[in-house]
C-alpha cells in the first residue's frame, strides 16, 4: 500500500492546492463558529467576521440642523396657520373668478358672470356685492335677470354694471326693480380680454401672497437659515404655483396670451 504522503507527492499540483485550500477553509469556518459561541459580537448581522454594533446608526438626515424638520415652535405654528389661511383664501377667490371667466369664454351664461360686480352705496365709501342687493337669474339661456330688493338702489346697480368692465355687459332697465342683461356670444377678442383681466388679477394675488409672507417673517423675526424661513418660503411658493396653474387653465379655455 502506498502511504498518503506518496499519493500526495505523485498527485497533480492543482489537486494538491485544491485539497489544501479546502482544508484551510473548513478549518477557518470551524474556528469562527467556535469563537461565535463564546462572543456573539464577533459576528455582525451579515454573518461576516468583525465587531457588530448593538444599535443601528440613525439616518443622517437627523444630523442636518433643521433642514427637513417641521416647525416645532408654537408661536411659529400659529403664524404659519394664519399665513396659510390668508393665502388659501386669496387663491380660492381667484379660482372662482377664473371659473366665471371660463364660463363666459365658453358661452355659458350663469349668475356667476356678475360675481365681480361691486355696488357703491350712497353716503358711504363701502362697496357691496351685487347678490347682497338683488337676485340674479337666467332667462332663455342667454339673458341675466336682476331683481332688486329695494328699488332705490337700481341706479347704483346700473352704474356698477357699467363700471364692472365685464365684456359685453350692458344693462337694460325693465321697471323700478328689474334689470335685464343680455349676454352676447363671446368673440375671439372678448375671450382674449377675459384672459387679460385674469392676468391682472393673478398678479394682484401674487402680490397679496408675497405681502403675507413678508408680514409673517416680520412678526416672527426668525433666524437666518432656520426651518421657519424654509417652511414659510415653501408655503409661498406653493400658493403662487397654484395661482399660476389656475391662470394657465383659463388660458387654455380662452386662447389668451
Amino acid at each position: 500500500m502506498f502511504s498518503a504522503a506518496v499519493v500526495l507527492r505523485n498527485a497533480r499540483p492543482n489537486l494538491v492546492r485544491s485539497l489544501m485550500y479546502t482544508t484551510t477553509t473548513i478549518a477557518g469556518v470551524k474556528a469562527i463558529s467556535s469563537l461565535s459561541q463564546f462572543s456573539p459580537k464577533l459576528l455582525n448581522g451579515n454573518g461576516h467576521r468583525g465587531y457588530a454594533t448593538e444599535n443601528k446608526i440613525k439616518s443622517t438626515s437627523s444630523f442636518v440642523p433643521g433642514s427637513k424638520q417641521p416647525i416645532t415652535d408654537e408661536a411659529a405654528q400659529q403664524e404659519y396657520a394664519k399665513a396659510e389661511a390668508a393665502m388659501k383664501t386669496s387663491v380660492e377667490w381667484f379660482r372662482k373668478e377664473c371659473a366665471a371667466s371660463e364660463a363666459r369664454a365658453l358661452g355659458r351664461v350663469t349668475p356667476a358672470l356678475l360675481s365681480p360686480v361691486r355696488v357703491k352705496l350712497p353716503d358711504t365709501d363701502k362697496s357691496v356685492r351685487l347678490e347682497e342687493l338683488a337676485t340674479v337669474g337666467v332667462r332663455e339661456g342667454s339673458t341675466l335677470l336682476i331683481t332688486l330688493y329695494d328699488e332705490h338702489s337700481i341706479k347704483h346697480v346700473e352704474a356698477a354694471l357699467y363700471d364692472s368692465g365685464i365684456p359685453g355687459v350692458v344693462p337694460h332697465r325693465q321697471d323700478n326693480r328689474t334689470i335685464k342683461v343680455p349676454i352676447p356670444k363671446p368673440t375671439v377678442e372678448a375671450r382674449k380680454e377675459l384672459f387679460t383681466i385674469a392676468k391682472r388679477k393673478a398678479e394682484d394675488i401674487r402680490v397679496q401672497i408675497r405681502k403675507q409672507h413678508a408680514a409673517s417673517l416680520k412678526r416672527g423675526k426668525y433666524e437666518k437659515h432656520s426651518v421657519e424661513l424654509e417652511e414659510f418660503q415653501k408655503l409661498t411658493d406653493k400658493y403662487i404655483k397654484e395661482t399660476d396653474k389656475v391662470l394657465a387653465d383659463l388660458q387654455k379655455a380662452t386662447g389668451g396670451k
